[in-house]
């Protein structure tokens, strides 16, 4: 019998999963489906529950529990493979600390008390208080006092429920998902460059590419299944297929790579340029030249902008975070800063005044002459300096690296593909590091083709699907509408059938100034829902302290006893995955739905049941009336006349105008899509639930999850994010948008694969966004031209420059620490944690370091040691002898574990355009424990 290497492959790598994790593999390890039917498994596909790569799964129930998980062969993401994690999906459902029943923490009497311990209450018991203390902040401090901490692991429905909740309902724009920090930087990168969101390829790029390279992503732990799409391409041509990985600390990418450069944290920007400089300088007939002058303008912005911290004069500050925050205001020039921002007239030692910290985003357009003399510093001699991140490298072999790598790119006869991950967006200057790849990219023309492309990856199942695509951010609405546009607010009034002037005009609070809110006392109602915040905000001590300390009332709806869990004070049950209908987007743009598999453990409930019971408590004339929000001239207007001329009461709950409006009810269940498959929100299920009413749950009566994607899916049909109907989804495994006439689209932007870009008459290609795409002109230094230029179907090629990290190491606080994942271990491991095999892998989150700077401290392998940082200090073991390896003066501490609670530790800098944290750099000591 015959045994390809693919079979080879797929082989391997469920025997490599099964010996990480110490178990056997059964001899046969085929599946027989036919003796499975026979024995009552039921099978069905649906989507993991972890990362932004979106594999199909195809999953086995019986007697009401999922028994089985295998990979879907039919799925066209990852063709039957599962990863390590992904076959522990039935795993993380059956946890022996799962939330079962709503907790609120009371006093000796039953009454709430912050300082009281948590005792189990009823659904109703719980939104009594929950509505009483939303009430109460409320009146005394209006919409902008309430907020919602959403999710990029938020089905579209519950994220599509929460967003119109708080937008069109309670007139609040503070909801704003995790997935800020994790690909805000790329989003942010995506608008100023594209004017539109989302990649322009997807996967199937990996198999058409001569050259594969690696931004900050270590695809081999955090993408695994991508990799194995890597892995075989590179096999299968070793010697033309090229594969780069550029990192900080050499990990398991490094392994099958044909070159590994490690380089100091935050020189990405000037390797960047490095490439432009040497295209733009050296070698001019790279340029596609047709390309750039029809589909490209050059443009830049301003340097003095801050890096999203608070000021030093905050009172919450110690003296030692003063010595770091105090660059939000100023900071002195640096030696390398002296020549990258010689072209503004800063030299070594001056004082920059971060005059631009409130306008970080804002640039113009700039010849190619100015461009071009902005890159002109960034010299191989002087970029190798600067940038070489091993001490025990040579700099002749490291300067041969970047030159090998800048020939990847600029060679016309390679298709290249650029992947990215956290080491991009968890970035000071993340949208500047996402714009720089593109730079190079347009330059060469190497862009929305199959093969090359620049390709953002995503951390969470549906960071793309839900928090983008949906808009849970602050200053986002569906399908790239923002809150500040005055027409986009009229349209998405109009889907929703609410009166003109509901919806906010002021952007709310991302997510880490809703904890700095919470600190300041401007936020005292927070829920956080499908997340967990209070371990995976970066400098969490002040978060801690606000949540435990402060006149406030924080809820978190979760599965699991996480931190945020712990610190608040009501905990509501949440239904998992497969516990509910849902559909998820991934990184490709490929949308994927499921059905409900098993009934709720205990009485948890599904999250847009959650959400959608509270709005049966708050009547129109609670919320609709004039509201004062601080910052906003004039607060909100009232709008109640006009909903009465639209035909509503006063006394109609938001759930009736919302969640249960006529068109909602049109929506029957049962319905032939969900034919033998349960469905709790819409008729209830076998158990006997009390509901948040105090009346048995019999559900809604009508197909909720259908109404809320079809609702949703108008804000797109005929916006380049059209949509499929919700029944096409069950038939498919999965369809990238946007969907038209029946179609998906493989490569956005180019004319031969995509209609939009098409329907402009414009060429091969056409960069259609519509967002930012009218700016002024102007030099290196400022706008000269004030008057905005249209700029209809171009991108942008951003010249952005090298700047250090607001904190590096120094005598006090000597080395670099890096927070990310571990291949076991998803997050903040509220889930994976409670998985034995799991668990038993990797139980701890260890300090990788360098054997040499082990002993420089006086440490071994396995030694007991402190981390500190000037924020704050965690306590975990030596590891000089695992999976990454990392450079002198530098450590790697992943952020899974609560006990090392390595939050405490990190900086909340953030990138000032994006808002999305910079977790990949601060300075720490550290000392035997």
């Amino acid at each position: 019998m015959g045994f390809s290497r693919r079979d080879f492959i797929k082989k391997t790598a469920i025997a490599s999963a099964a010996a990480a994790i110490g178990v056997s593999v059964p001899t046969k390890l085929k599946a027989d489906s036919v003796q499975r039917a026979k024995s009552g498994w039921r099978w069905d596909k649906t989507t993991c529950r972890f990362c932004g790569t979106g594999c199909g799964i195809m999953i086995a129930t019986k007697n009401d529990k999922i028994v089985a998980i295998k990979g879907d062969v039919a799925a066209p993401v990852n063709r039957g493979l599962n990863c390590l994690k992904g076959y522990f999906n039935a795993k993380i459902m059956y946890g022996a600390d799962r939330l079962k029943k709503p907790l609120l923490r009371v006093d000796e009497d039953g009454n709430f008390s912050k300082q009281g311990k948590f005792q189990p209450v009823s659904w109703q018991r719980a939104y009594d208080e929950l509505e009483k203390q939303m009430r109460k902040t409320l009146k005394e401090l209006g919409p902008a006092g309430i907020a919602i901490f959403g999710s990029g692991q938020y089905t579209i429905f519950e994220g599509y429920a929460a967003s119109k909740l708080m937008k069109a309902g309670f007139r609040s724009n503070n909801i704003d998902p995790n997935a800020r920090h994790c690909m805000a930087s790329a989003v942010a990168g995506f608008i100023q460059t594209f004017g539109i969101d989302e990649p322009a390829g997807n996967y199937d790029d990996i198999e058409v590419a001569d050259s594969i390279i690696l931004w900050g992503a270590n695809m081999a732990e955090m993408h695994p299944i991508l990799w194995t799409r890597i892995s075989d391409r590179k096999l299968e041509n070793p010697d033309k297929v090229k594969l780069i990985n550029l990192t900080t600390f050499s990990n398991r990418s490094s392994d099958i790579s044909d070159i590994e450069i490690l380089f100091k944290p935050h020189t990405d920007l000037a390797i960047m340029n490095y490439i432009a400089r040497k295209i733009v300088y050296e070698m001019q007939d790279a340029i596609d030249w047709d390309f750039v002058k029809k589909y490209t303008v050059f443009a830049t912005g301003p340097v003095n902008t801050g890096y999203g911290m608070r000021t030093a004069n905050h009172p919450k500050f110690t003296d030692k975070e003063r010595e770091t925050v105090k660059g939000q205001s100023s900071k002195i020039v640096s030696k390398a800063e002296g020549k990258t921002l010689a072209y503004l007239g800063y030299k070594e030692g001056d004082t920059m005044e971060m005059k631009n910290a409130k306008g970080a985003g804002k640039h113009w357009q700039i010849s190619f002459e100015e461009f071009k003399k902005g890159l002109e510093p960034y010299t191989l001699d002087f970029v190798a300096n600067l940038a070489k991140g091993d001490p025990d490298e040579d700099l002749e072999t490291f300067k041969v690296k970047l030159e090998v790598l800048a020939s990847n790119y600029i060679d016309k006869a390679r298709k290249v593909t650029s992947f990215w991950t956290m080491g991009f967006n968890q970035h000071q200057r993340g949208t500047w590091v996402n714009e720089q790849i593109y730079m190079i990219h347009l330059l060469l023309g190497k862009h929305a083709q199959p093969g090359n492309g620049a390709f953002s990856l995503t951390g969470q199942p549906s960071a793309c699907g839900t928090a983008r695509e949906v808009g849970t951010f602050a200053h986002r609405l569906p399908a790239d509408l923002v809150v500040k546009n005055p027409k986009h607010r009229a349209f998405s009034e109009k889907i929703w059938k609410i009166p003109h002037g509901t919806i906010n005009p002021k952007v709310g609070s991302h997510i880490v100034k809703i904890m700095r809110d919470i600190e300041d006392g401007k936020i005292k109602f927070a829920w956080v829902q499908v997340n967990n915040p209070w371990a995976a905000t970066a400098n969490t001590n002040h978060w801690l302290k606000a949540a435990r300390q402060m006149d406030n009332f924080i809820v978190c709806s979760d599965s699991y006893p996480g931190v945020s869990a712990k610190v608040s004070d009501l905990i509501l049950p949440s239904a998992m995955m497969y516990e509910k209908w849902g559909a998820y987007g991934n990184a490709e743009r490929r949308t994927q739905h499921w059905r409900q598999q098993v009934t709720p453990v205990g009485d948890s409930m599904p999250d847009v049941y959650h959400i959608v019971e509270i709005a049966k408590r708050f009547k129109l004339r609670d919320v609709w009336g004039a509201q004062n929000i601080p910052g906003l001239e004039g607060g909100l207007p009232d709008v109640l006349p006009k909903a009465r001329e639209m035909g509503y009461k006063p006394d109609d709950t938001l759930f009736d105008v919302l969640f249960a409006n006529e068109e909602a009810k049109k929506f029957v269940w049962p319905d032939p899509v969900g034919k033998d498959f349960d469905n709790t929100e819409a008729v209830g299920d076998k158990r006997t639930i009390t509901g948040t009413m105090g009346e048995e749950w019999k559900g809604y009566g009508f197909f909720i999850q259908k109404y809320l994607w079809e609702d949703y899916r108008k804000f797109g049909v005929g916006h380049a994010h059209d949509l499929a109907s919700f029944d096409r989804y069950h038939e498919v495994r999965g369809l990238k948008w946007p969907y038209v006439d029946g179609k998906e689209t493989q490569w956005r932007f180019n004319s031969k694969y995509d209609p939009y870009a098409a329907k402009q008459n414009y060429g091969d290609f056409a960069f259609y966004g519509g967002a930012l795409k009218a700016i002024p002109q102007g030099d290196l230094k400022g706008v000269t031209d004030p008057v905005k230029k249209p700029l209809k179907n171009k991108a942008k090629i951003f010249f952005r420059p090298y700047m250090d990290p607001v904190e590096m190491p120094d005598k006090k606080y000597p080395l670099w620490l890096c927070t990310g994942r571990v291949l076991e271990h998803w997050h903040t491991g509220t889930m994976t944690m409670r998985v034995p095999e799991l668990y038993r892998a990797v139980p701890q989150a260890l300090a990788y370091m360098h054997p040499t700077d082990a002993e420089k401290y006086g440490l071994k392998q396995g030694d007991t040691i402190w981390v500190e940082s000037r924020r704050g200090k965690v306590k975990t073991h030596v590891e000089t002898r695992g999976r990454n390896r990392m450079p002198k003066g530098s450590i790697f501490i992943p952020f899974f574990d609560e006990k090392v609670l390595i939050n405490k530790v990190t900086l909340d800098a953030t990138c000032p355009i994006s808002k999305e944290t910079d977790y990949k750099k601060c300075a720490v000591k550290i000392y035997k424990a």
